[in-house]
């Protein structure tokens, strides 16, 4: 089974969001349906990046990473590295 680590967007405030999954397509439409407690006043999201691994414990070690990181620049980064991906 793959993992995911993922970067939303939110549209309302402009911040991100990190988190992981087993099921990238599930999540974000629940983020996006207003299912999450955390992020429901925040909709809707863009998807900005992701990762997948080979374990959750991997996923969670990389989520980590991104979490320390108390300024966005390391994220903006990543993200500017990337070629853009579909939030559809």
């Amino acid at each position: 089974m793959k993992y995911f680590v993922y970067i939303l967007e939110s549209l309302t405030d402009n911040k991100f969001y990190i988190g992981f999954t087993n099921n990238l397509k599930r999540r974000f439409k629940e983020h996006n349906m207003g299912l999450v407690r955390s992020t429901k006043p925040r909709k809707p999201f863009k998807l900005l990046y992701s990762e997948s691994f080979g374990t959750k414990e991997q996923a969670l070690e990389r989520e980590k990473v991104f979490k320390s990181h108390k300024n966005h620049s390391y994220i903006e980064k990543l993200i500017q590295k990337c070629i853009p991906i579909s939030s559809k």
